[in-house]
């Protein structure tokens, strides 16, 4: 990873995004993760905070930081988009989750039972289990 992430570590960047102000504006999301990932994260760093940001319930964090990695045009593959889907699961947005799985599977990354299930129980969560 670049040198900046290993010095800033993985809690330090999660914690930095967490306390941003609320609501969460691209701009600062973006701008924060330029400067802590002046070059493209590692694959392993990004899942990592994207699962910090999923267990904090900060679904919207960990969308705009999948946005970013849109955005940058890096590559994403199945933990990526597991992980953002597993975070609007946990805070019920069904329709984002289910949204993910359609750009998951139009990006060629084949999505699996933990997609799936990721995407019931957003579905369920939010109130939306016939869907």
């Amino acid at each position: 990873p670049p040198s900046s992430c290993r010095n800033l570590g993985n809690d330090a960047i999660l914690q930095e995004l967490l306390l941003l102000e609320v609501p969460l504006r691209s701009d600062a999301v973006f701008s924060t993760l330029d400067r802590v990932f002046p070059g493209c994260p590692d694959a392993r760093t990004s899942t990592r905070i994207l699962s910090g940001l999923a267990k904090q319930r900060a679904s919207e964090a960990a969308l705009l930081v999948f946005s970013w990695h849109m955005v940058n045009k890096y590559v994403l593959n199945y933990y990526h988009y597991n992980t953002v889907i597993d975070a609007c699961a946990k805070t019920g947005m069904w329709k984002k989750a289910t949204q993910l799985l359609v750009v998951m599977a139009q990006s060629n990354v084949q999505p699996d039972t933990i997609s799936f299930n990721a995407v019931i129980c957003a579905c369920n969560r939010g109130g939306e289990w016939e869907k």
